[in-house]
């Protein structure tokens, strides 16, 4: 592959949607900067991509913080332009209303909201004196509406939302892409299909059709769709479901 002098962020980068960013950033010669709690997680991630001839580097990062972010975002433009940021942290957890305490609320709203918001301004801080590049943020159904047992997992995915909303307009005019993508289902990972298995029996995961689950590759296929649009014709907003949702 042919290596380009940039590079590109992802905070959260996780085992599924954040790993298969990173692949597809890679194998299009990005030198790719992944973080996430526990850096020594992404040492097969960076043995995987360097074996098929790529670039990543991977990083211990709480993104509640605003040192561990700033320290995360410096790294990877010394080493080369950022030209995307991806903010893909998780934070989905369901406790009823009157099990969710003052600290539930409190953790998941910093992991899910505040953190995405430390991103975006640190990414932004760094990409407008070039005038160009992506701040993107992964979003869920909750982003939209919310569901029984997931109210602090709704506030804070709402809220991530409005922060996307607010920086595409302050910041589309000065030349950077910001977009919110809502992973409307699930995705193929053991833990959904654990989840469908206690929900619907394992005979039910067994005879599951394909194409009822996300592939995490398909959603990093998205992502660089995106990144490469013209800036006349940006999205701000889309969500991805799959072919079979209705199984």
């Amino acid at each position: 592959m042919t290596q380009r002098n940039a590079s590109i962020a992802i905070v959260g980068a996780g085992d599924f949607i954040g790993a298969a960013i990173a692949r597809r950033f890679a194998a299009e010669g990005y030198h790719v900067h992944g973080g996430r709690r526990g850096g020594e997680k992404l040492e097969p991630l960076r043995q995987e991509i360097e074996a098929a001839g790529g670039r990543f580097t991977g990083h211990s990062l709480d993104a509640r913080d605003e040192a561990s972010v700033i320290a995360f975002l410096d790294a990877a433009e010394a080493s080369a332009p950022l030209e995307a940021v991806i903010f893909n942290v998780g934070a989905n957890v369901q406790f009823p209303l009157l099990e969710t305490s003052e600290r539930v609320f409190s953790k998941v709203w910093d992991m899910a909201c505040k953190a995405g918001f430390l991103t975006g301004r640190e990414a932004a801080r760094r990409m407008l004196p070039r005038g160009a590049g992506s701040i993107f943020f992964t979003g869920a159904t909750a982003s939209l509406r919310g569901g029984k047992g997931y109210a602090a997992f709704g506030a804070a995915k709402a809220g991530l939302r409005s922060l996307a909303q607010s920086m595409a307009r302050e910041l589309g005019p000065q030349g950077l892409h910001v977009a919110h993508l809502v992973i409307d289902a699930g995705v193929d990972t053991a833990w959904v299909r654990e989840r469908i298995a206690q929900a619907k029996g394992a005979e039910a995961l067994a005879d599951m059709p394909p194409d009822v689950l996300m592939d995490p590759a398909s959603i990093a296929e998205t992502y660089w769709m995106l990144h490469r649009q013209p800036r006349d014709a940006w999205t701000h907003e889309l969500d991805l479901r799959p072919y079979g949702e209705n199984w």
